[in-house]
């Protein structure tokens, strides 16, 4: 039957459905060409009859088999995209004779709307579309389950407002499926939201911990801290970690924030309490630093280069001790200060390169004076001699004066060199003439002569075994008493 909405229309049992475009303008194009036409000039097909051709041109739509042509010939031109269906309509409904569309269900068919508007294949592929709006709606809740767990309450909602309408879809497909997916969804949910906020039970509890130890941090630079820049940093660094940590309930954010807060006004409080002090403190400094420049000026003139570069280097820790004067007039009172240090040491420096150039020449003259007794001084061969020698050399050599620093020790190293050979040398001779080391090695040859008389005295008394046990000794004696001569004489 046609129905009470007019051709181009599918009408469902709910409210008119709009079929696709082509399909309304088929309709429109044949109610302008053939008003009277009848469901009897249709062929088996459904379309419509073709005009009985007029003379002249006739104004108005194009008739429908001049659309239907058109049409035909668009996917040659221009291909329309194939459309990837979730399920085939055919196999789960189908159009009667009067237009009516069925759907199949396990509990019999279920009309669904009905489809006036074009050949029974376009009904159903119509009623194929809205059930591939029904599950990409299902899809769609599917992924946002799985992509945004924390709100698995909302797409529950969702789920259960979309079950409801299953059952009563004006659709063709596998709706019973499309039902169990939309239950599992629901059912699913319970368990993703109860993990959400388990999670985001977790996620709150690390990010109030974070917020605990940022703000214990703080309380302890506020207190105690005097590193005033590094301190300083770090404040600032907490508040920016501090912005970023999300998740925590207003009342326990806003009471770790004034924790922060207090603890970060209290270093700001000490921070410039410490600035002011040293503010006033800066005024004395100044004075004692003026103090020390007069002082400073005042020996820089002086050609006493030891005692002077002493007061010069206590000066300086009297400067380094002071601490630090208001920035201008520190910086001028220093340039003051290192002016007279400069002005004396550069003195210094002068008189002891033209000092030590006047040295060169004696550095020259000690150089051949070692040349001249390096050949003369040799105790091993003349301990006499050498001892003499040695004694005109230190006798020149201290005429000769000073020579340069850096040459000093090159010079008194070689001379002390053959003082000390000579030294050894002599220290060895009265090792080997000493009285006493020799009257002690004498002995020894005393205490062979006894025994040896023992023995001679109990040959003739017919007493062999003493006479052997006195001769073992008396070669006991013997052995030591040269040892003591050896070692005399190799001392």
């Amino acid at each position: 039957m046609p129905s009470p909405g007019g051709a181009g229309e599918a009408m469902t049992g709910e409210s008119p459905v709009t079929v696709p475009c082509h399909a309304a303008e088929w309709n429109e194009d044949e109610m302008s060409d053939n008003p009277a036409t009848t469901p009897g000039d249709t062929d088996a097909g459904g379309a419509a009859a073709a005009p009985t051709p007029t003379p002249g041109p006739r104004p108005g739509a194009p008739s429908p088999a001049a659309l239907a042509r058109k049409i035909a010939a668009r996917p040659a031109t221009s291909p329309e995209p194939r459309v990837v269906r979730a399920s085939d309509p055919s196999e789960w409904g189908r159009v009667d004779d009067t237009g009516a569309v069925f759907v199949r269900t396990p509990d019999g068919e279920r009309q669904v709307g009905s489809w006036q508007a074009g050949a029974p294949e376009e009904g159903l592929a119509h009623f194929g579309l809205r059930f591939d709006d029904l599950v990409a709606e299902v899809a769609l809740l599917e992924a946002r389950l799985d992509s945004h767990p924390q709100d698995a309450r909302k797409t529950r909602a969702s789920a259960e407002s979309l079950a409801e309408q299953i059952p009563t879809a004006a659709a063709v497909g596998d709706l019973d499926s499309l039902a169990a997916r939309a239950a599992a969804v629901i059912e699913r949910s319970t368990a993703v939201e109860k993990d959400a906020r388990l999670r985001k039970d977790e996620e709150r509890a690390a990010a109030v911990a974070r917020k605990e130890a940022l703000a214990a941090e703080a309380e302890e630079i506020g207190e105690s801290s005097t590193q005033w820049k590094a301190a300083g940093d770090r404040l600032r660094t907490i508040l920016e970690e501090w912005k970023t940590i999300r998740g925590i309930d207003r009342k326990t954010d806003d009471a770790l924030w004034k924790r922060f807060s207090k603890a970060r006004e209290a270093f700001n409080r000490r921070r410039g309490s410490h600035f002011a002090d040293l503010d006033r403190n800066r005024a004395s400094v100044r004075r004692v630093k003026e103090d020390l420049v007069e002082r400073a000026e005042a020996i820089s003139g002086s050609t006493d280069w030891n005692d002077t570069a002493t007061a010069f280097r206590r000066l300086m820790d009297e400067w380094k001790a002071a601490g630090r004067a208001p920035r201008d007039a520190d910086d001028a009172l220093w340039k003051r200060f290192k002016a007279a240090q400069d002005t004396f040491f550069d003195a210094r420096h002068a008189a002891a390169a033209e000092r030590d150039s006047e040295f060169e020449g004696n550095a020259t003259a000690k150089e051949s004076l070692l040349a001249e007794f390096q050949g003369r001084i040799d105790p091993a061969r003349d301990l006499a001699a050498a001892r003499s020698a040695l004694r005109e050399l230190q006798t020149r050599w201290e005429e000769i004066g000073k020579v340069p620093r850096e040459k000093m020790g090159q010079l008194e190293g070689r001379i002390r060199a053959l003082e000390k050979s000579v030294s050894d040398a002599a220290d060895s001779e009265w090792r080997r003439t000493d009285p006493e080391a020799k009257a002690r090695a004498a002995q020894f040859w005393v205490r062979v002569e006894d025994f040896e008389a023992q023995a001679a005295k109990a040959d003739a008394a017919g007493r062999a075994d003493e006479a052997g046990e006195a001769r073992a000794q008396a070669a006991q004696w013997r052995e030591w008493a040269e040892a003591a001569e050896n070692a005399v004489e190799t001392r």
